[in-house]
């Protein structure tokens, strides 16, 4: 077994190491191509006198920067976990794809000011041949920077580098434009360098948003993913004595790096040694099979009060009439000589129509309705997933 476990440790080290070699590469990669690209578009830009062209160029330097941020979140990303941060530095990533996006919007809010000042106050733009060669070079590069960091992107889960090939296309589109207004001008001598500016300077500021929003997502916490969210209940389930799951919570720290949290139902007449030990068999092998920390909570409910489960039918009939994933756990009942407490919890999704309080009221008058002694004892939950 401890070879067993070792083999398991070797292995996850191995992917967290390879994961961090291809953020190297795509780092070092992206520096040396987007510092050639502006040497060669500044060259152009004078060249050439255009605005479009040289912000162009100043677009391909603040991308050598945001791969040197990308790179420096690779390898902080891959620290192992210490006393202040026990959970590792996978966030990091986050933070470095957050930082890139809003370098692409600072770079899209210079060239917009750059352009419009282009629109009030228009300078003439020299057609060359040397100027169109070189903007055609950066779109094969960017193109190819483009798929090869989508693609390692979603190989390894990064939103660095899924923000990274984002404005690889971005670049693409503003050199493809300011070589269209490069050959309107020699045409048909129409000065449009600076409108051109001022359209790529929005398709960018879009970008860098569209990078930021899925940035901070996993920063403030998405919903766990579904896929992962039904393998863990299916899989809970397939042990024996398991009869509900419920109150399931995903924490995410970074790609690779995630613990779950649920409640596991069984029944009040079992053995609590031998349940314990059932439990830890599920987190054990979980943890092993899905690469995800596990911490299960026991529940013991009641399996043989008819009474009880009469109350606990009707009121499941109820919420399954709501429109919407409502659901009821965590059922009891504790009985009194004047009244009877029924107790339980009740899962109103965000999206929900109904109102806590219209929620709990309606379920209160059901319970009454069943037995005046009846009092719903009710704990509102929400879903995290």
């Amino acid at each position: 077994m401890v070879v067993f476990i070792g083999k398991k440790i070797t292995a996850k080290a191995s992917a967290d190491k390879a994961r961090e070699l291809w953020g190297t590469v795509c780092g070092c990669a992206g520096i040396l191509l987007n510092l050639a690209l502006c040497a060669a578009k500044l060259f152009a830009g004078v060249v050439s006198g255009s605005v479009a062209v040289t912000a162009d160029a100043v677009n391909n330097l603040s991308d050598a920067g945001s791969s040197v941020i990308s790179l420096a979140g690779f390898r902080l990303a891959a620290k192992k976990p210490d006393r202040e941060h026990p959970f590792g530095h996978g966030r990091t990533e986050y933070i470095s794809g957050l930082i890139i996006a809003f370098v692409i919007m600072l770079m899209g809010f210079e060239l917009a000011k750059s352009s419009v000042s282009k629109i009030i106050t228009p300078e003439a733009v020299d057609f060359t041949w040397v100027a169109v060669g070189i903007l055609c070079a950066s779109v094969a590069v960017k193109l190819y920077m483009f798929f090869y960091n989508r693609r390692v992107g979603k190989m390894i889960g990064s939103a660095s580098l899924a923000a990274t090939a984002r404005d690889s296309l971005s670049d693409c589109i503003s050199t493809l434009a300011s070589l269209a207004s490069l050959f309107v001008m020699k045409l048909w001598n129409v000065n449009l360098d600076g409108y051109v500016g001022v359209c790529v300077a929005l398709f960018i500021l879009w970008s860098g948003f569209s990078a930021a929003k899925d940035t901070v997502g996993p920063l403030l916490g998405n919903p766990a993913d579904p896929e992962l969210v039904e393998a863990i209940k299916t899989r809970v389930m397939s042990f024996e004595g398991i009869l509900g799951v419920h109150d399931l919570v995903v924490h995410d720290y970074g790609p690779g790096r995630c613990m779950a949290s649920l409640h596991a139902e069984v029944s009040e007449n079992s053995d609590m040694v031998s349940v314990h030990e059932q439990i830890d068999l599920i987190e054990k092998t979980l943890s092993e099979e899905l690469a995800c920390g596990i911490v299960i909570h026991m529940d013991p409910i009641a399996v043989d009060d008819i009474e009880l489960m009469d109350v606990k039918t009707a009121v499941c009939a109820i919420v399954g009439s709501w429109d919407g994933d409502f659901s009821v756990h965590d059922f009891r009942m504790v009985r009194g000589e004047k009244r009877t407490n029924i107790i339980f919890d009740v899962v109103v999704p965000f999206d929900s129509k109904l109102t806590t309080a219209e929620v709990c009221g309606a379920l209160e008058l059901a319970v009454k309705g069943i037995d005046p002694r009846y009092v719903a004892v009710i704990n509102v939950d929400r879903p995290f997933h």
